[in-house]
């Protein structure tokens, strides 16, 4: 009499083939390729999909002992117990993100269907329609690892705000750098747009004495090689000038013998970069300022540049043919 009513209560409930559950799975021909549970750490199948900690289908079938499809058909003749806040169906977009995750390279196959995703509530829910031990004791470990999970994300809340903080302060950083980066080449460009050329010629009126020095520094600093100066009548300020140079630019003065400046010229040299001194054969007219293999003509001695009309013009002879006149 009491397997009479035992089997009257099987046909009044309303879970539908649920006996299945007591199937222990002989292989594994199920469509999705199961995350197999050799192992009792439950929170590395959790994972947070739409802002809720879920698993997945295919992982309680595992750690129930029955297949997926079975569980599934079991949910479905059940589905009015399982709401959106129990159950969901993962996207195409969300399923394949996941796969990226638990399925490993050697692993074939594919679902013909998205799998289902529940959340605490759904999984116990899901423990209503279990029977078979190994299926009860896997939801008590279930349920231990979702209350793991909450306690861990509870007592470590600080660190983690305080790591998604750095994670933000990072990106606004690189952000703020890259825009800091543009303005700082928006404005070096406009520098050079409106700074002054150096151009093959150039006329200074009387009186241009800082413009027609700046020039000719310009001109010292372009050099990467070697500066050669053609000047009858120099003294300390053309070594300042010279000091403009850039490293590894050899300097040479061609002027006349004059003792003070020799002198000046040897406690420069004690101190700085060597600067060489050619005394001049003869007394020339003109100057020329030699800037690595380009000659300018100078209409004035450096020192004098700009204290009375004067020009600097590039000429288009060769400085060995200047230098050889000068023998």
């Amino acid at each position: 009499m009491g397997k009479k009513k035992g089997k009257e209560n099987e046909i009044k409930e309303p879970v539908t083939n649920c006996h299945q559950f007591e199937e222990v799975a002989v292989n594994n021909d199920s469509k999705v390729q199961n995350f197999h549970l050799k192992h009792d750490n439950l929170e590395e199948v959790i994972y947070f999909i739409r802002g809720r900690y879920v698993m997945i289908d295919s992982d309680l079938a595992d750690a129930y002992e029955v297949e997926t499809k079975n569980l599934k058909r079991a949910v479905r003749a059940n589905i009015e117990r399982f709401p959106a806040d129990f159950m969901f169906e993962l996207t195409k977009e969300e399923y394949e993100s996941l796969r990226c995750k638990i399925f490993t390279s050697n692993k074939r196959g594919g679902n013909r269907y998205l799998p289902f995703a529940f959340t605490q509530a759904g999984v116990a829910m899901l423990s209503g329609l279990l029977h078979s031990k190994v299926a009860v004791d896997a939801n008590i470990r279930i349920m231990r690892a979702f209350v793991g999970m909450q306690r861990f994300i509870a007592s470590n809340a600080q660190v983690l705000q305080r790591l998604d903080y750095v994670e933000m302060q990072q990106l606004e950083g690189k952000r703020w750098m890259q825009e800091t980066d543009n303005k700082i080449q928006k404005i070096l460009n406009r520098i050079e747009e409106n700074s002054p050329k150096l151009l093959p010629e150039q006329i200074f009126a009387t009186g241009c004495v800082w413009d027609a020095w700046t020039y000719v520094s310009d001109l010292v600093r372009s050099a990467k090689e070697r500066i050669i100066l053609i000047d009858n009548f120099v003294d300390d300020r053309v070594l300042s000038l010279m000091d403009k140079r850039a490293e590894n630019v050899e300097a040479t003065i061609h002027s006349r013998y004059y003792e003070l400046f020799l002198t000046d010229l040897k406690k420069h040299n004690e101190q700085y970069r060597e600067i060489k001194f050619i005394q001049l054969p003869q007394k020339n007219h003109d100057r020329f300022l030699i800037i690595d293999n380009e000659v300018y003509l100078l209409g004035a001695s450096v020192k004098d540049m700009g204290a009375g009309l004067c020009a600097v013009t590039k000429l288009q002879t060769s400085p060995e043919m200047i230098l050889g006149l000068l023998k």
